[in-house]
């Protein structure tokens, strides 16, 4: 469990938001070491880089272009929550809830994502690079124009979207399939052997379980 604290820790920028400004200095002043409860606020553009959010709730929380960067969200539930466009560089993301969330070109450089949850989710276009995503389960995730320059796998339910935008230099690790490819002529699917040469052909090593060992 994540023993961090938040003592003498503040938001180096509010939300502009005053529901969520207000629910977030009441909750600095508490000491009951529970994480935030911001489910349904808005967040956006606010800078909590740094912050300790450990097990707090997000969920259908807005946190367009907020900066979390170096933040821990060790087990946070950010279910159905926006992300898009933040910035979670270097961030504890360890067994976080991002079922259903929106991860526009969100920035998760460096960050990790061991054991989280990410189902159903738009990360179209978000970088991953050097991203720690080990145990991760990335199911009907969209890939497409991402970036997972150095990004690492272990034995991850990778069942996602891609598309010859999606850079996959220096992925590497092992991934259950399949993955769904959008070319110019059309979509297909890869998974085993077929997956792994195209992956190598982008300058990536992974090794692709067959689907049928992984868990359904």
């Amino acid at each position: 469990m994540s023993t961090g604290t938040r003592k003498g820790w503040l938001p180096r920028e509010y939300p502009t938001d005053r529901a969520a400004a207000h629910r977030l200095r009441e909750w600095l002043k508490e000491s009951d070491g529970k994480g935030l409860d911001a489910v349904g606020l808005d967040l956006s553009a606010a800078d909590l880089s740094g912050g300790n959010f450990a097990e707090s709730w997000f969920i259908e929380a807005r946190l367009v272009g907020t900066n979390l960067a170096g933040a821990d969200l060790y087990r946070a539930d950010l279910e159905g929550a926006d992300l898009s466009g933040a910035d979670l560089t270097n961030a504890s993301l360890v067994r976080a809830n991002f079922d259903d969330a929106t991860l526009r070109g969100t920035t998760l450089d460096g960050a990790d994502l061991v054991k989280a949850s990410l189902y159903d989710v738009d990360a179209s276009g978000a970088s991953f690079r050097g991203t720690r995503l080990m145990g991760a389960s990335l199911l009907d995730v969209n890939l497409c124009g991402a970036d997972l320059t150095n990004s690492v796998a272990d034995e991850n339910p990778f069942k996602v979207k891609i598309d010859e935008n999606t850079i996959l230099n220096g992925f590497s690790g092992t991934v259950f399939g399949p993955v769904e490819v959008l070319t110019e002529e059309g979509t297909m699917e890869l998974d085993g052997d077929d997956l792994e040469q195209w992956i190598r052909e982008r300058n990536g090593n992974v090794r692709v379980i067959p689907s049928r060992a992984g868990t359904q």
